[in-house]
């Protein structure tokens, strides 16, 4: 028997999150923490539920290596909004 596409239930922010994510194509978490407001939560729970995808990066700031978390929206994250 097939199975049938699974239907996200979300609530707004997490839309938004993933309209975000969507638009950009792909981010510093910690911009989308800081500067748009989204909880931590919101976002490892897109990544848990694979509507989105962290990776972790090194990246240089004022000469030293930082570690960053970049997050994307995947095809099942397009799917969930409709694109």
């Amino acid at each position: 028997m097939p199975s049938r596409p699974r239907k996200h239930r979300f609530s707004a922010e997490r839309r938004r999150a993933l309209q975000l994510l969507a638009s950009s194509g792909g981010v510093n978490a910690a911009l989308l923490v800081h500067i748009h407001g989204f909880k931590r939560h919101v976002l490892a729970g897109l990544d848990r539920r694979e509507l989105a995808a962290a990776e972790r990066e090194v990246a240089m700031a004022g000469g030293k290596a930082i570690e960053v978390v970049r997050i994307r929206i995947t095809a099942a994250g397009r799917r969930a909004i409709g694109e």
